[in-house]
């Protein structure tokens, strides 16, 4: 288990690196598909390696309440489990506890200026997770039965999940919180991180018979830069694999913060961003330093027809489509595009059809992919910038 530097962008954080796992090597930058609970939806996993993809990232929370995380261990771990062959990565399930327990709607990165309390909360959620410094007291969001994670709960579940790479529990805060929550929220994290690393040391030890799982330690601290830089120089001082950046982010200032945080941790171990999926956000992330990156967005926008495009997003259920028998993109290589029409997806949305979201969700996931693959390319041949501002400059172009 390694992780090897190889070209720094010029004058910026951002870099090139070999991520290595049990189960084989992450070229980064790079983005992980998201495969909550052991599927990517409405794609074989033998597709979603066709696609490019280098890993997947699979949610404790919801793999330890259905089918629960003895059947993944008892089946070899959640690679054989799912028949995917490549590294695999799950998160603590802090957030989901948080979100769905607390009714927190699943965004991470938001807009600090305009966010309005009605913009985190769910409609008609209540609130039904109880944090204390021992862990959190949840109910399931599939049944109403009551359960509680610990950090050592959480490295229980995430080594009988059996993923390569795995995140120390959390507490998720939202930009409406205190600043002294926060700073209460950050003690707390901090030592929820050092439980982790003491029951993750024990679980090696016992489960010596399991391939070797990075663990890396989160950093939160919202939008202040004290907090985060403080953070991520104390999770640096922990015997942490790597690490994840996590909690509410202020969207305007996502590059800040992501650099803040970059210049703090040691630069011979990976990071990733957590829950970051938009073609921009990526370009910010990549040039401050991240170097993978997971997000459902590619699969959830794709099961209501919209389409990622080099000219922007495109609702393909638009009736301007009915007709339209041109590739859903022009030049993409994806199964999808050199197969398919507009008009066939556009008929199979209307129709309400399941093969219309296994299509788009096949290019969008592609899309993205391919997106930070050519990220780290142009890092690697210097051309970085010139390639970030011929997308953006394209991707933007019907919004000016």
């Amino acid at each position: 288990m390694s992780f090897q530097l190889e070209t720094q962008l010029a004058g910026r954080l951002g870099r090139t690196g070999i991520i290595t796992t049990a189960h084989g090597a992450i070229p980064t930058p790079a983005f992980i598909p998201v495969g909550t609970k052991a599927t990517v939806k409405s794609v074989l996993p033998e597709t979603v390696a066709e696609l490019g993809a280098q890993a997947v990232l699979a949610n404790a929370y919801h793999l330890y309440l259905q089918p629960g995380p003895q059947i993944i261990d008892a089946a070899g771990g959640v690679g054989e489990f799912m028949n995917w062959s490549g590294p695999t990565f799950t998160d603590s399930g802090g957030f989901q506890v948080l979100s769905l327990g607390v009714g927190f709607k699943k965004v991470l990165a938001m807009d600090a200026d305009t966010v309005q309390a009605d913009d985190v909360m769910a409609e008609n959620k209540d609130r039904l997770a109880l944090v204390d410094d021992d862990g959190v007291t949840f109910k399931s969001h599939l049944d109403g039965s009551m359960h509680r994670f610990t950090p050592e709960v959480s490295m229980q579940v995430q080594h009988q999940i059996g993923a390569d790479i795995i995140f120390a529990f959390d507490e998720c805060t939202t930009l409406l919180n205190t600043r002294e929550y926060q700073e209460m929220s950050l003690d707390r994290t901090y030592a929820w991180a050092q439980r982790c690393i003491a029951e993750h040391k024990k679980l090696t030890l016992q489960r010596s018979h399991r391939p070797y799982q990075m663990l890396f330690g989160v950093v939160q601290g919202a939008q202040y830069e004290d907090l985060r830089r403080k953070a991520a120089r104390d999770l640096s001082e922990l015997d942490f694999d790597g690490f994840g950046i996590g909690g509410a982010l202020d969207k305007n200032e996502l590059g800040t913060i992501v650099g803040w945080v970059n210049e703090e941790l040691p630069a011979d171990k990976p990071r990733h961003l957590l829950g970051i999926g938009e073609p921009d956000d990526l370009f910010i992330g990549v040039e401050n330093g991240a170097d993978t990156f997971d997000c459902v967005a590619p699969a959830r926008i794709a099961r209501t027809g919209t389409i990622f495009s080099k000219f922007g997003r495109v609702n393909i259920t638009m009736a301007a489509f009915k007709n339209n028998f041109s590739p859903v993109e022009e030049n993409c290589p994806c199964y999808t595009c050199t197969n398919y029409t507009k008009a066939y997806l556009n008929h199979l949305f209307r129709a309400k059809e399941m093969l219309g979201s296994t299509l788009a969700t096949i290019h969008n996931e592609y899309f993205i992919i391919s997106l930070v693959a050519k990220m780290r390319d142009a890092i690697n041949d210097g051309s970085f910038f010139d390639y970030k501002a011929e997308f953006l400059s394209n991707y933007y172009k019907n919004k000016k």
